[in-house]
């Protein structure tokens, strides 16, 4: 289902595209945005997760590394049931981490910097577990499709600035609405996907390592750190902001248009639910031992990194 909501995505994509390039040079402007659409459906497809991690300069992390990131990983991977994800380090203070990938076969996960600081590594569990699940459902296609389309349209429609489009089909008011409508689009297409999937993955990614409160208090801190702390990369490519666990974005006032994540309380206390509280504080000392799926080493509680 996962594959033919993104072969969805692409053939919507695909005609806004040719819609902008119409605007932009008539039935010619269609005709090449077609052909060119087409060449970017192959090479978003074989290559989407390679370009978005190098927009972000995500740097692979090897099996052995000090933090025990890539053995944490691995061992959730198991429990989902997938095969063992790439893992990546993007060095940003802010608190976030994403998932990308065209199936579980190709897949990676990147967390940043500062969520390695931020959080416990139960708490880290949780977060890894949440990007795993959208590996398992699929999400990562359809998600890092649509981060490199809604990019392309809307470098597209900024093109009219410069070309004008038919002045006779468009005029002057029909060029500004073309550039700013087309990312408008994009931007609607990429919160439909979001908001209902990150539910569906927060619950997943509660069931795979076992204890939804360390996802719930993992989603507290990133949301504080993120709404405080810029993610420069994620400003300048605003439409990757959908992949991320938390909405990086909140430095310019165009961010509004990229708010594709569901209210952050509302996941929590759906998480709260799942674990049969209505309340409960964040993971600062011993969690919940109730199932322990997890290599949890070290000292529990611990923020930073772990040797």
């Amino acid at each position: 289902m996962g594959y033919v909501k993104t072969a969805m995505l692409m053939a919507a994509m695909t005609a806004l595209f040719m819609g902008v390039g119409y605007l932009i040079g008539g039935s010619g402007g269609a005709v090449i945005a077609l052909v060119v659409a087409a060449a970017m459906n192959v090479f978003t497809w074989w290559n989407s997760d390679r370009m978005v991690l190098r927009m972000h300069n995500a740097q692979p992390v090897t099996p052995g590394d000090r933090m025990g990131l890539h053995a944490l990983t691995a061992e959730l991977a198991r429990n989902a049931g997938l095969p063992e994800p790439k893992v990546y380090m993007i060095d940003t203070p802010q608190p976030n981490a994403f998932a990308t990938g065209r199936n579980p076969d190709n897949a990676a996960v990147a967390v940043t910097a500062g969520l390695i600081h931020s959080l416990t590594r139960e708490e880290l569990a949780g977060v890894i577990a949440h990007e795993l699940a959208h590996i398992r459902n699929h999400d990562t296609a359809i998600m890092t499709v649509t981060a490199t389309f809604a990019g392309a349209i809307s470098m597209l429609a900024n093109f009219a600035l410069f070309f004008g489009g038919s002045r006779e089909r468009l005029g002057l008011v029909g060029t500004l609405m073309m550039m700013f409508l087309a990312p408008l689009a994009a931007a609607l297409v990429q919160m439909a996907i979001s908001r209902t999937r990150e539910y569906a993955a927060d619950k997943a990614g509660a069931e795979i390592c076992g204890q939804p409160l360390w996802l719930a208090s993992a989603l507290e801190k990133i949301a504080m750190g993120a709404a405080r702390i810029d993610n420069h990369a994620a400003e300048r490519n605003p439409a990757t902001a959908h992949m991320f666990i938390i909405n990086p974005l909140h430095a310019h006032k165009h961010d509004n248009l990229f708010a594709t994540h569901p209210a952050t309380e509302n996941r929590v206390a759906a998480l709260r639910a799942m674990a049969g509280q209505r309340r409960q504080p964040p993971v600062t000392a011993d969690p919940p031992t109730s199932v322990s799926r997890i290599p949890v080493s070290g000292k529990r509680g611990r923020t930073g990194p772990w040797t």
